[in-house]
């Protein structure tokens, strides 16, 4: 930055230099002339030429007639220029106008009002006034951060040193030696406090997110066994079944990711994020809908099972609304009406809207994956929601119809229509 700051000073200066050299120099260029030297001149000219007319006149070149002729000329030439040269007096002084200092003063100004501006436009100012201050204050930041991190990790092993059984301070050791990377030490740390409370499935879930971790997250074999153990002591345990959908998310196996993340959500545990889980399992089943654009054929146990006959089409507020704008999603399916069997849809389908009206059936070809099939179930709320973004779930923006606690041995058909917006 003070290498920019020089550059555009040097800048500057040279263009001053410029406009306040070119003036100096062009009031000083005054022009004297002295009309004394010229009449002298052109009388050593004329006696030279009349010389040589005399000789030519002596060696009989030119005749009395021409000799006349010459000389008259010579001093009528004489006369001439002795006239001009009174017309500038003796010493007489021809000057350049002189250019007004109004002129390299008003470039000056705008000059340096107009690099201030471009300065502060651009915030080269305000840069340049702090300059690195932003990347200073990122690397007081990190560097901050990482000596507290220090700090609270020689706190804890101090503590754990005095009080080698507090269970607390071996637990958040092993947190922070995961969070710069230290695992084994982070096993350790959860290894003491195995020793110290007993073998819990959260311990063995947090054992097994270190092994996971410096595994370069691969489950391997010896983070399959931690799974087994904590899962055997608690099939709904956070840490352990968070850790699985998160796996499988990365694998693209969206289905298994949304069922162990559910788990969680509905175990109704205190200490998850469960807005952030809804979320997770929001994307990974929009994900998850975005490939089953194109269902495979159904099978005979698909198509023998139960066959819901759905009819929807628009109100003709919203066709108008429509009319206006792009081509939106369409999703319609069905849940379980009992909030037991968890949100996941057991038959979806995907359309534009241009589309509608249409005649679609909800039956066991369009589920989501084996586990979650509308054969599995008794009865179910349908859904038919637009979407303003093009991903799956009501959101504010869309709109939407719904028909609930349809049973699926039902053979009427079911008629919806589109007619609210989601607010």
């Amino acid at each position: 930055m003070p290498e920019l700051i020089i550059l555009i000073v040097v800048f500057l200066l040279l263009v001053l230099i410029a406009v306040w050299g070119h003036f100096i120099k062009q009031n000083n260029n005054t022009s004297i002339v002295d009309n004394t030297h010229r009449d002298d001149t052109n009388v050593s000219l004329y006696h030279e030429h009349k010389a040589e007319i005399e000789k030519d006149f002596q060696k009989g070149s030119i005749d009395e007639e021409n000799y006349q002729y010459l000389l008259a000329e010579l001093d009528k030439s004489l006369l001439q220029d002795i006239e001009e040269n009174k017309k500038a007096s003796v010493g007489e002084v021809i000057e350049n106008k002189p250019i007004s200092i109004l002129w390299p003063t008003t470039l000056t100004v705008f000059v340096l009002v107009f690099s201030f501006f471009m300065y502060n436009k651009s915030g080269a100012y305000e840069q340049l006034s702090q300059p690195m201050q932003t990347a200073q204050n990122q690397q007081g930041s990190e560097e901050q951060q990482a000596q507290k991190m220090v700090e609270y990790i020689k706190s804890l092993i101090d503590l754990t040193v005095k009080e080698p059984n507090n269970s607390d301070a071996w637990y958040g050791l092993g947190q922070s030696f995961v969070n710069i990377g230290e695992f084994d030490k982070a096993v350790e740390s959860y290894g003491e406090v195995i020793r110290i409370e007993g073998e819990t499935a959260e311990l063995f879930g947090a054992q097994a997110q270190a092994y996971y971790y410096k595994a370069n997250q691969v489950i391997t074999p010896v983070v399959q066994s931690l799974i087994d153990k904590a899962l055997a002591l608690d099939p709904s345990d956070a840490s352990t079944n968070i850790l699985i959908g998160m796996h499988n998310f990365m694998q693209q196996n969206y289905e298994v990711a949304i069922k162990h993340w559910e788990t969680v959500i509905h175990s109704g545990k205190t200490n998850v994020n469960a807005k952030a889980l809804t979320e997770a399992i929001s994307e990974a089943k929009s994900r998850l809908l975005a490939g089953s654009d194109q269902p495979q054929a159904p099978t005979m146990e698909e198509t023998s099972g139960p066959q819901l006959a759905v009819n929807v089409a628009l109100s003709d507020e919203i066709a108008e609304k429509l009319a206006q704008g792009v081509d939106k999603t369409v999703f319609i399916y069905a849940i379980s009406a009992n909030a037991e069997n968890g949100r996941m849809p057991v038959a979806v389908v995907k359309l534009r809207a241009s589309d509608l009206p249409t005649d679609i059936v909800l039956n066991d070809a369009r589920a989501m994956s084996p586990q979650a099939k509308i054969s599995n179930v008794e009865s179910v709320n349908i859904y038919a929601v637009i979407s303003a973004s093009g991903s799956v779930g009501i959101k504010p923006g869309d709109y939407k119809t719904e028909m609930l606690n349809v049973s699926v041995s039902t053979t009427d058909p079911v008629n919806m229509t589109i007619d609210t917006v989601v607010n």
